[in-house]
């Protein structure tokens, strides 16, 4: 038996991301984005609304980095969700972030966040919300890589949302191999 929940925003995982985009005097502001994902090869989707100062920044600078949330950072990912750039003009400081500009896009890079991709924006509709984004580059801390110099998502820890039980979960232990596994039924 299943049991029906309408239609609602819910799937599993859903990525925490943290948007950030420079103001027009180069302040970096960063908000919480829990609904998006890699729609193209080289591209990023998010459903970000005009009210935020955030979409106000990367509108007028055509360039924003999305980071990966982290176990590490959950509260001061969930800050920058649930406080106002409009109302507190410096709750990236207050988050305890700090911004390194990025190399390929006119965007911060938030230091305490060890994964980001740097992008620039496609296009944005402000009736459906859509923000798309290229994705120019992908940078990740030496300290969250493994080996042989992948990202190693066990050091990264990131998180996601639960959309029923308003949690953040830790992605956890690896369960199979992609375009692997498969093959055994082949």
């Amino acid at each position: 038996m299943r049991k029906n929940f309408g239609a609602k925003p819910m799937v599993y995982p859903m990525p925490v991301f943290i948007l950030a985009a420079y103001d027009e005097n180069g302040v970096p502001c960063a908000m919480n984005a829990a609904w998006g994902g890699i729609s193209d090869s080289d591209q990023i989707t998010m459903a970000i609304s005009p009210s935020h100062k955030t979409t106000k920044n990367v509108l007028a600078t055509n360039a924003f980095t999305v980071s990966m949330a982290d176990a590490a950072h959950v509260v001061e990912c969930d800050y920058v969700g649930v406080e106002s750039g409009n109302k507190v003009p410096d709750k990236f400081a207050r988050a305890g972030f700090h911004a390194t500009k990025s190399e390929f896009v006119n965007a911060p890079l938030i230091n305490e966040l060890p994964m980001a991709l740097e992008c620039e924006l496609v296009s944005y509709d402000p009736e459906t919300h859509a923000m798309v984004g290229k994705i120019i580059n992908v940078c990740a801390d030496e300290s969250i890589l493994n080996e042989e110099g992948k990202i190693d998502p066990a050091k990264l820890r990131p998180i996601t949302y639960d959309p029923c039980n308003h949690k953040y979960i830790v992605l956890g232990e690896a369960v199979g191999n992609a375009f692997s596994d498969g093959n055994k039924l082949k």
